[in-house]
């Protein structure tokens, strides 16, 4: 089908159809909005005797391992920093059942957690600025498709983890359970899945905006 619809296109751009109107045929023949408008992207907009395709951007090794190591310190960054935050508050509101100052437990878990955002959280950051910098010089680099679909995953893992998070409140609501420390904990997982889906989200809608 894919194929039908990038014909269609060609030709009818070829014979001179406006991608208004080629479009508005297309959507009255019931294909989805997102695939005409990645056929019709396929194609450049410049004044020729037949369509000029658009340059595809090509997937390299180092494009791929850029994008795997991105987002694996990403998520190393966000479980240490909801660790430590974690343990901050079991130090500053201590269960009764595990004492009133259980800082031996919790001293090991600061300590690994403080090491791992130490290190994967600036690799982030240089990552980031690498793909950043690689975007700025060939646009196209947006329509990388391993971005997008460890974008996706992102997207998926973080709203699995808020609704997670929301369960858990309302479980903990229904039986009573509320506490200082709970409550606190659950805005911990909430802000950080909540910022981290918001953020991406935020990214794709901008990069179909500006597509």
């Amino acid at each position: 089908m894919a194929n039908e619809l990038n014909r269609f296109v060609r030709e009818a751009l070829a014979k001179g159809a406006a991608r208004k109107d080629v479009e508005s045929a297309l959507k009255k023949a019931g294909w989805p909005s997102d695939e005409t408008a990645n056929a019709l992207n396929a194609y450049s907009d410049v004044v020729f005797g037949i369509p000029v395709p658009k340059r595809r951007p090509y997937l390299s090794a180092r494009e791929a391992f850029l994008y795997l190591v991105l987002f694996l310190t990403l998520y190393i960054s966000a479980v240490s920093f909801g660790t430590l935050l974690f343990q901050f508050i079991n130090r500053a509101f201590p269960d009764i059942v595990q004492g009133i100052y259980p800082y031996d437990g919790t001293a090991e878990s600061i300590r690994w957690s403080t090491s791992s955002l130490v290190i994967a959280f600036p690799v982030f950051l240089y990552v980031t600025w690498l793909l950043q910098k690689a975007i700025a010089r060939d646009p196209d680099k947006r329509g990388s498709k391993i971005r997008k679909w460890l974008t996706y995953i992102t997207l998926f893992i973080a709203a699995g983890v808020i609704i997670g998070d929301l369960i858990t409140l309302v479980f903990n609501l229904l039986g009573g359970e509320i506490t200082t420390r709970f409550i606190l904990k659950v805005i911990v997982v909430g802000g950080i899945a909540g910022t981290i889906f918001g953020y991406y989200l935020w990214d794709l809608r901008r990069e179909e905006k500006e597509s």
